[in-house]
């Protein structure tokens, strides 16, 4: 089942996002990121189950860096997702600057 992008939570989203800009990120450095630019602490009981819910779904795969921490990637459905989100994003960023510009 493909979990269209627009049924992801905000921080989902984020997560994809940080994985997409990042060559095979450890769950740690993906938490280190968001905590970088959102400058918020990211907990791992927040951090854990919503990378294993983006895995679930199908956008992103795990896999092991070595026996303590894994690697996540995007997969063709996650970045299609992340490119549809973008079109979205963009064509409603247009209208909206033609409308009030």
């Amino acid at each position: 089942m493909v979990v269209s992008v627009h049924e992801l939570t905000g921080f989902q989203r984020d997560l994809l996002y940080v994985i997409a800009g990042s060559d095979h990120p450890t769950g740690q450095i993906v938490g280190q990121e968001l905590e970088r630019s959102t400058g918020r602490e990211i907990t791992h009981g927040r951090l854990y189950p919503n990378l294993d819910a983006l895995v679930e779904a199908g956008l992103v795969e795990k896999g092991a860096t070595d026996r303590r921490s894994n690697f996540y990637e995007l997969t063709d459905d996650g970045e299609e997702a992340l490119q549809l989100r973008r079109r979205w994003e963009n064509e409603l960023y247009g209208k909206l600057v033609t409308t009030h510009g």
